[in-house]
């Protein structure tokens, strides 16, 4: 059985982490959605609220599994008996880092492959870092993340700057 692992923060899922999701669930026996837990870092949803959104928006794929991690990559991945790591690459400018990343983990777990999935040219431009900030901002960010996840974040940020008019939500 091909067992693989689609590591990261999905702070929030976008939906060009769907995409690469779908894409390499057929590719694969099983895919386990690995949500790091980064202890050095404070995000926007908790790690709870990352892998409850990544469930729900995959709860239609039968071979999709969500669990969270700590630790490093290949340890979650031997953990799970997964033989194959897949990332997603936006553009150009991520491959320098993944393929960094890619080589680290072949060194510590020889036994564990990289696949490198590019994210369908629509989605190239989103991230998790982006999505946020253009939502601080107040604006929407429909087309970039589930319109779940558009609603989960819009709430976030209501919250957060409760009593300050410097955030409106709308559709500019």
């Amino acid at each position: 059985m091909n067992i693989a692992v689609y590591p990261g923060s999905f702070d929030p899922t976008t939906n060009g982490h769907l995409d690469v999701i779908e894409r390499a669930a057929k590719i694969v026996d099983k895919l386990i959605v690995g949500v790091l837990i980064n202890p050095n870092k404070t995000g926007l949803f908790t790690i709870d609220e990352r892998t409850q959104q990544l469930k729900m928006l995959t709860a239609h794929l039968p071979n999709v599994e969500v669990r969270a991690f700590s630790g490093l990559l290949v340890d979650f991945a031997r953990s799970v008996q997964a033989r194959i790591v897949i990332r997603g690459l936006r553009a150009v400018t991520d491959f320098e880092y993944e393929f960094q990343m890619a080589l680290t983990n072949r060194s510590l777990a020889g036994e564990i492959e990289t696949l490198f999935i590019p994210t369908s040219a629509h989605f190239m431009y989103v991230s998790s870092s982006m999505v946020k900030e253009v939502a601080s901002f107040g604006k929407s960010v429909e087309g970039m993340v589930p319109e779940t996840v558009q609603k989960q974040m819009e709430e976030k940020f209501r919250a957060k700057f409760k009593n300050k008019e410097e955030i409106f939500f709308n559709e500019n």
